[in-house]
């Protein structure tokens, strides 16, 4: 590829990211807890990737933005209807969360949905990794280790390096 067409293709594809962030923290700001509907939720976020049933009647809506964006959102409805909380959850702080013997739907349901799976047959092991963003401007990868059991054995964090060549 010439440096030109390498160099717009890297340019395209960050405003890409850059509109998909812009239009998902507009979205977040028309939004306020315990006064916003699911129905407005939907209205700004879509059909979510997934529905949770928590134990208290509430629901979680999650949506994900995975691989190509830094985020995946999870989006609580109290049972009366009004948004509960909003989490960004690709974050350090919900990664220290994820434990050895954890199993794959406590991942799923802490993280959303992974931006990439990778299963090695010979050792037994699966991989998850997540996309996120290390302030200011790093991009990372987290990478959850599961075992043949389909339970967490170890967690990882490492940077993503760019052709530069």
């Amino acid at each position: 590829m010439k440096p030109v067409t390498r160099w717009l293709t890297a340019v395209t594809a960050a405003f890409g990211l850059l509109s998909l962030v812009g239009c998902d923290e507009q979205r977040i700001r028309e939004l306020e807890e315990d006064v916003s509907t699911e129905v407005e939720v939907r209205d700004r976020f879509g059909v979510p990737e997934n529905i949770w049933q928590e134990a208290d009647g509430s629901h979680t809506l999650e949506y994900n933005r995975q691989p190509a964006g830094y985020q995946n959102y999870m989006i609580t409805i109290a049972p009366n209807g009004t948004m509960k909380a909003l989490r960004q959850v690709v974050a350090p702080h919900v990664f220290e969360q994820v434990q050895p013997g954890m199993d794959q739907q406590q991942v799923r349901r802490m993280l959303g949905k992974p931006a990439k799976r990778m299963t090695y047959e010979r050792k037994q092991e699966t991989d998850w990794d997540w996309r996120y963003i290390d302030p200011p401007a790093t991009e990372m990868l987290f990478t959850v280790t599961f075992g043949a059991d389909g339970r967490v054995l170890r967690t990882g964090r490492s940077v993503v390096m760019r052709d530069g060549g």
